[in-house]
C-alpha cells in the first residue's frame, strides 16, 4: 500500500472493508494504534483535529467547517493510517465536540417534549460509549483531549460506566474474535494490551505565565517550568481520582486503562501567543533551522524519534514555546515528544508495565501486524458499532441489550426522576383510592384519577414524569376494572344501577352470581309506588331500566288483579307476518327533526280549527257537536259541519303498518309512517257509566290527598229552540229545528240583556267533568285544576272551579308534589292519567293527548291512535306513559336544581289533550 493511497483520512469503516496492500518493506512490522477522543469548544480551530495535524506534520484535516456541512450528530470515528512511522491514528467525533452538538441541536424537533429531548440526547451519549469502548479494544494508546487546563470530574464516571459495560459484553467480544488470528491472551482479554492512556490540556489564554517562570521571587531558580509543574499537579489530581474510585488497581490487566507511573501521561498545550503574525514568523524560523541541519540520510522510524528527540534537547534547534531552555530549569519536550516516549515502547515490542503493588503481575502485551489488525477490528466493528454481517447479527444483537448497565452510570437524571417518580406514585394510589365506595362509575374514577395525578404532578419531577403518569394511569384503570367498577346503566328514572359490572341474562337464562363478570338484572334500589290503569290499586315498583318494564309489564301484571275485565280502546300494535320480526332501523334519522314541523303541525290543526274556548287553545280541550240520525234528526244538515270536522282530522298512519319491522321504542312525531311498536305505552280503559261518578264524593281511589279526587266540571249547551215554535209537551228529539252552535247566548235567553218578556227559549245541558291526576312516587295522588293548582273541595257539591282553565292551559308534566315530607329531595308529580265523564247525551268526545317530555327538539309523543272517539255515558280513564323515550334514549325527569317554571314557561314537559264532541 502506498503512502499516498491514505493521504486522506477516511472513516474506519472504509478501512476495515478495503482491500489495501502494504509495502514489502513494512507489511511484516508492527502497528501501534493511537486513539483521540474528549471534548473541544468553540473555537474555529478544532483541538483534536490540529493535534493530528501537528503529529503528522500533514494538514490532513480541515479546520473550518460548521454544523451545515452535511454532517449527522451521530458518533464516528476516522482513521489516518501513517505508514512510514506504523501509527495508525483513530479520531472519534462525537456530541462532545462544538460541531456534532451544533449539528444534534438543529436535528432536533422544535415540538419535542422534555422527555423525547432527554431520550435523543441519551440515545447519542449511548452511542458514544460504543464507540468509546471500540477505542480501548483495539487501541495502545489513547489521547483524551480537552479544551482547558481543568479535569473534568465527569470522565470518572464515564469510565466506571466503560468498565462495567465491558465486563457484560467481554463473552460477547470473545465469541466475535475467536477465530482470529492472534494470541490467546489477545482472544481472552479481547485487546492486544491494557491501553495507556494519556491526558492533552489546553491553557486558557488567561492563564498565560511569563518565560522566565514565577515573578514573585525571581532570585530564586526553579526546577520545573509553571507548565510543567501544572502538568505534575494535574497528574497527582487524576491519579488520586482515579485511585479513589477503583477505576485504577494494582493489576492493570483487570483495569480499564493505565497510565505510566515513571513517565508523564499530561500534557499541557500552552497558550497562543497573542500576536499571530509574531507566532507565525517564530514557526517558520524554527522551522527554516530544522531544515539546515537535517543531515544528508533521512531516518524513519524509532531512530528518526531519537534523532528528533536528540535535536530538541539543544537550544539552538527549537525557538518554539514548547522546547524552551530557562537556565537551570528543564527543558519543555513537544507534544509530539511526549507522544512519542509511549509509542517507542509499542513500536520496540517492550509494552507496558503499569502495575504496582507488592506483587505486581505483568500485563500481556502484542504488537499486530496491519493485516491481524484489521481482522481483529472488524469483527469488533460489526459487533459493537455497525452491523452489516449476518453471522454477527446475534452477538450484536446481545450487545445492544447490554447497554443498560450504562444508565445507572451516566444518566443521573433518569435515576433521580426515577427515584422521585416511585416515591410519588403510593401516594398518588392513596389519593386515588381516598373516600371511593366498593363499586364506583367512570365519572367518579376519572375524577380520582385527576385527583391523584395532582397529587402526582406536586411530587413527581424529571424526564420520567411522563412514564409514570402513565403507570399511574394503569394502575388506576386496573384497580377499578378489577371487581369495583359499577355498572353504567341508568335506569329510566336517571338512577345508576348499583350493582358491579354484569352482565344481562339471556331469554329463559338464570341469573348467575359465580360467573365472570355475574349475570344479574339491573337494579338501582329504588322503589316506587304506582297505581294500575284504572287507578283503583296501587302496588309498589322497582325502578325499571327499560320502556316496556315501566310502560307495560307492571301494568300488565296488576290487570290481572284489578282491570283486567274492565272495557277498553285498544290501541294498535305491531302485528307480526314472520317468526323473526326485526326493529327497524332508524339511526340515519333524526328523531326531533319533525317535532317542530308537519307532523307536529297536523297534529295541532284540530285543536286550532275547532276550539271553541276564546284565546289560544292550540293546547286545549275543544268541544264540537257532533250528529246522530236518531236523536238529532234533519238538524244536523244545516251547515255540514260534521263533513268539515272529519276533514281537518288527518292520520299521520297514511299506508298500512308493516309485519315484518317493528318499532323499537315509543311512537312520536319524529318516527317513520308505517311502524308500529310491539305494545303500547298508553292505556284507555272504561271504569263504568257516568253515573258512577258522584260529584259529591269525587272518586273513591286510594293514595288521593284529602278534597283532591274531585273532577272539574264543564256545563255545555246542547239543544235550544222556543217555546212558540214546539210545545212544552212535545219530545226533544222531535222536530226539525237546527242546533245552535255551542256556548252560544241567544237572544230572548232568560236572565240575558235585551230579553223579549214571553218569548222565552228551553235550553238543555250537557256537563262533562275532566281531571288531570298527577301521581307521585309514594304513590300520593291529586287532581289540578291549573298548572300550579290543587284541588282543594273541604264540603258539599264538589268541585268549584270550571275545567275551562285547564282546557285552555298547558298542563306540565311535572310539578312540585303538596306532600314534600321531610327529606331535603323535593318530590315532583307526574301527570299519569286523565279521567273523562262522558254524559249520557247525544255527544261525543274524541281525545288527541301529545305530550312533549324535554326541551326543542325533542319530539312530541301520542299513542298509536292520534285520535279516540269516546262514546256517550262513561267514566274513561286514559293512562299516560310512565316514562318517554326515543330511540336516542329516555327522556329523564327534572333534576333537583332545574326549576320547573323554566320548563313551563319555554313548553318543555307540557302535555296536549285535544278532546272534540
Amino acid at each position: 500500500m502506498k503512502e499516498a493511497n491514505m493521504a486522506r483520512p477516511v472513516s474506519v469503516g472504509d478501512l476495515l472493508q478495503a482491500d489495501l496492500l502494504e509495502d514489502a518493506a513494512y507489511r511484516e512490522e508492527g502497528l501501534c494504534v493511537v486513539g483521540i477522543f474528549g471534548k473541544s469548544n468553540m473555537q474555529p480551530g478544532a483541538l483534536k483535529e490540529s493535534l493530528i495535524n501537528t503529529l503528522a506534520d500533514k494538514h490532513l484535516f480541515s479546520m473550518f467547517g460548521g454544523p451545515e456541512d452535511g454532517g449527522t450528530p451521530s458518533s464516528h470515528i476516522q482513521a489516518f493510517y501513517n505508514q512510514e512511522n506504523r501509527v495508525l491514528y483513530l479520531l472519534l467525533s462525537s456530541v462532545c465536540d462544538s460541531r456534532q452538538l451544533l449539528r444534534a441541536c438543529l436535528s432536533l424537533d422544535t415540538g419535542s417534549g422534555h422527555s423525547d429531548a432527554h431520550d435523543f440526547w441519551k440515545g447519542l451519549e449511548r452511542q458514544h460509549c460504543l464507540h468509546l469502548l471500540y477505542m480501548f479494544s483495539v487501541c495502545h494508546v489513547l489521547l483524551l483531549v480537552h479544551p482547558n487546563q481543568t479535569f473534568d470530574v465527569t470522565y470518572d464516571r464515564l469510565f466506571r460506566a466503560l468498565d462495567a459495560l465491558r465486563q457484560k459484553v467481554l463473552p460477547l467480544i470473545r465469541a466475535a474474535i475467536k477465530d482470529s488470528p492472534v494470541s490467546k491472551e489477545w482472544k481472552l482479554n479481547c485487546r492486544p494490551c491494557p491501553p495507556r492512556l494519556l491526558f492533552v490540556f489546553q491553557m486558557n489564554v488567561t492563564l498565560k505565565v511569563s518565560a522566565n517562570g514565577s515573578e514573585s521571587n525571581p532570585d530564586k531558580p526553579k526546577k520545573h517550568s509553571p507548565r510543567r509543574r501544572l502538568q505534575h499537579a494535574l497528574e497527582d489530581q487524576i491519579y488520586r481520582i482515579f485511585r479513589k474510585s477503583r477505576v485504577l488497581t494494582n493489576q492493570s490487566s483487570n483495569c480499564l486503562f493505565t497510565v505510566p507511573a515513571n513517565q508523564a501521561f499530561v500534557y499541557v498545550i500552552p497558550a497562543l501567543d497573542e500576536d499571530p503574525l509574531g507566532a507565525l514568523l517564530g514557526q517558520l524560523r524554527s522551522n527554516c533551522m530544522l531544515s539546515e541541519q537535517d543531515s544528508s540520510v533521512s531516518v524513519s522510524g524509532p531512530r528518526r524519534y531519537q534523532q528528533m528527540r536528540h535535536s530538541a534537547r539543544h537550544p539552538s534547534s527549537s525557538g518554539d514555546s514548547g522546547s524552551i531552555s530557562m537556565g537551570s530549569q528543564l527543558v519543555d519536550c513537544s507534544l509530539k515528544e511526549f507522544l512519542w516516549q509511549h509509542v517507542d515502547l509499542v513500536l520496540t515490542k517492550k509494552g507496558f508495565d503499569d502495575s504496582v503493588g507488592r506483587n505486581p503481575q505483568p500485563s500481556h502485551f502484542e504488537l499486530p501486524t496491519y493485516t491481524k489488525w484489521v481482522q481483529v477490528a472488524s469483527r469488533l466493528h460489526q459487533v459493537l458499532i455497525k452491523n452489516t454481517d449476518e453471522e454477527m447479527a446475534e452477538l450484536a444483537t446481545k450487545v445492544q441489550s447490554q447497554v443498560k448497565v450504562l444508565e445507572g452510570f451516566l444518566d443521573a437524571d433518569t435515576k433521580f426522576s426515577e427515584n422521585r417518580c416511585q416515591k410519588a406514585l403510593p401516594l398518588a394510589h392513596s389519593a386515588y383510592q381516598s373516600n371511593l365506595p366498593h363499586n364506583y362509575t367512570t365519572t367518579v374514577h376519572k375524577n380520582q384519577l385527576a385527583h391523584a395525578l395532582r397529587v402526582y404532578s406536586q411530587h413527581a419531577r424529571g424526564v420520567a414524569f411522563q412514564r409514570y403518569a402513565l403507570q399511574l394511569h394503569e394502575d388506576c384503570y386496573n384497580f377499578w376494572s378489577n371487581g369495583h367498577q359499577l355498572c353504567e346503566e341508568r335506569s329510566l328514572t336517571d338512577q345508576h344501577c348499583v350493582h358491579k359490572f354484569h352482565l344481562l341474562p339471556q331469554p329463559g337464562e338464570k341469573p348467575d352470581m359465580d360467573h365472570n363478570p355475574p349475570i344479574m338484572n339491573h337494579n338501582s334500589r329504588g322503589r316506587s309506588t304506582s297505581s294500575c290503569n284504572c287507578g283503583r290499586k296501587q302496588a309498589p315498583r322497582e325502578d325499571p331500566f327499560d320502556i316496556q318494564a315501566g310502560n307495560y309489564d307492571f301494568y300488565q301484571m296488576l290487570e290481572e288483579k284489578c282491570c283486567g275485565k274492565l272495557e277498553r280502546i285498544e290501541f294498535p300494535v305491531f302485528q307480526p307476518s314472520t317468526p323473526d320480526p326485526a326493529p327497524a332501523n332508524q339511526a340515519q334519522r333524526n328523531p326531533c327533526e319533525a317535532s317542530g314541523s308537519g307532523d307536529a303541525e297536523r297534529l295541532k290543526e284540530p285543536s286550532t280549527a275547532q276550539s271553541h274556548t276564546p284565546g289560544d287553545t292550540s293546547l286545549s280541550l275543544a268541544l264540537s257537536l257532533g250528529q246522530s240520525t236518531d236523536s238529532l234528526g234533519p238538524y244536523g244538515d244545516g251547515d255540514g259541519t260534521e263533513t268539515q270536522v272529519q276533514q281537518k282530522r288527518p292520520s299521520l298512519v297514511d299506508r298500512q303498518p308493516s309485519t315484518v319491522e317493528y318499532l323499537p321504542g315509543m311512537m312520536h312525531s319524529g318516527c317513520p309512517k308505517g311502524l308500529l311498536p310491539k305494545f303500547s305505552s298508553w292505556s284507555l280503559v272504561k271504569l263504568g257509566p257516568a253515573k258512577s261518578y258522584n260529584c259529591h264524593t269525587g272518586l273513591e281511589q286510594p293514595g288521593f290527598l284529602p278534597g283532591s279526587s274531585f273532577l272539574l266540571p264543564w256545563d255545555l249547551v246542547i239543544r235550544s229552540r222556543s217555546e212558540e215554535d214546539a210545545g212544552l209537551t212535545e219530545p226533544l228529539d222531535g222536530g226539525t229545528s237546527s242546533w245552535p252552535a255551542p256556548n252560544k247566548t241567544l237572544v230572548g235567553k232568560r236572565g240575558s240583556t235585551g230579553g223579549l218578556g214571553r218569548s222565552r227559549r228551553r235550553e238543555d245541558m250537557a256537563r262533562i267533568f275532566v281531571g288531570f291526576e298527577y301521581e307521585d312516587g309514594r304513590g300520593r295522588r291529586f287532581i289540578s285544576c291549573g298548572p300550579d293548582k290543587v284541588v282543594k273541595v273541604l264540603g258539599p257539591g264538589g268541585a268549584k272551579d270550571p275545567a275551562t282553565r285547564v282546557l285552555n292551559t298547558d298542563m306540565p308534566l311535572y310539578i312540585p308534589s303538596p306532600s314534600q315530607g321531610r327529606g331535603l329531595k323535593p318530590h315532583f308529580a307526574q301527570l299519569a292519567r286523565l279521567f273523562v265523564v262522558v254524559p249520557d247525551a247525544p255527544l261525543e268526545v274524541t281525545l288527541n293527548p301529545q305530550v312533549q317530555p324535554g326541551p326543542p327538539p325533542c319530539p312530541i309523543f301520542h299513542p298509536e291512535q292520534t285520535e279516540i272517539s269516546l262514546p256517550p255515558d262513561g267514566l274513561w280513564v286514559l293512562r299516560f306513559p310512565y316514562s318517554y323515550a326515543t330511540e336516542r334514549g329516555p327522556c329523564y325527569p327534572p333534576k333537583e336544581n332545574q326549576p320547573l317554571n323554566n320548563y313551563k314557561k319555554t313548553d318543555q314537559c307540557c302535555s296536549d289533550i285535544n278532546l272534540y264532541i
